[in-house]
């Protein structure tokens, strides 16, 4: 029995919450995302990541977010027009001390504005933090 590097990623996409078969539409790409956080989650979809052009809502978003990217609230709210009643949101924050870093009472604030509530925050890569964010109706129905 071996535990493979790319098991493990598969396994933090799952912890975090994606499912075989989803519809994940990523916000926020540039240069510096995980390349293997993205590998790992489309393995546990069995789906590629769908842009910022989808034209369909998906049943949960990847956020890449950094401080420079303007106003992390209105961010939230426009993810959430992508998003199918009851998906959540994967917002991707970079680590502290590296460029970009957004404060954890940033993003508390800016999700509970949104009328998102926090599940969990996990580190989700080298250079990375991930927040796993839901709708209230998503809590209460937790499928």
């Amino acid at each position: 029995m071996s535990a493979t590097a790319d098991h493990a990623e598969t396994n933090l996409a799952v912890r975090l919450g994606f499912q075989p078969d989803q519809v994940v539409q990523e916000i926020g790409y540039d240069e510096d995302v995980d390349q293997e956080l993205r590998e790992a989650i489309e393995a546990a979809t069995g789906t590629e990541l769908v842009d910022e052009d989808y034209d369909d809502v998906a049943d949960a978003v990847v956020l890449w977010f950094r401080e420079d990217d303007g106003d992390l609230t209105d961010a939230l709210v426009d993810a959430i027009a992508y998003m199918e009643e009851g998906g959540s949101i994967l917002l991707l924050t970079p680590k502290t001390g590296r460029d970009g870093y957004v404060e954890p009472s940033d993003i508390g604030e800016a999700a509970t504005t949104a009328g998102l509530s926090q599940t969990k925050s996990i580190s989700a890569g080298k250079d990375w933090v991930g927040s796993r964010l839901i709708t209230p109706k998503a809590a209460a129905k937790k499928r």
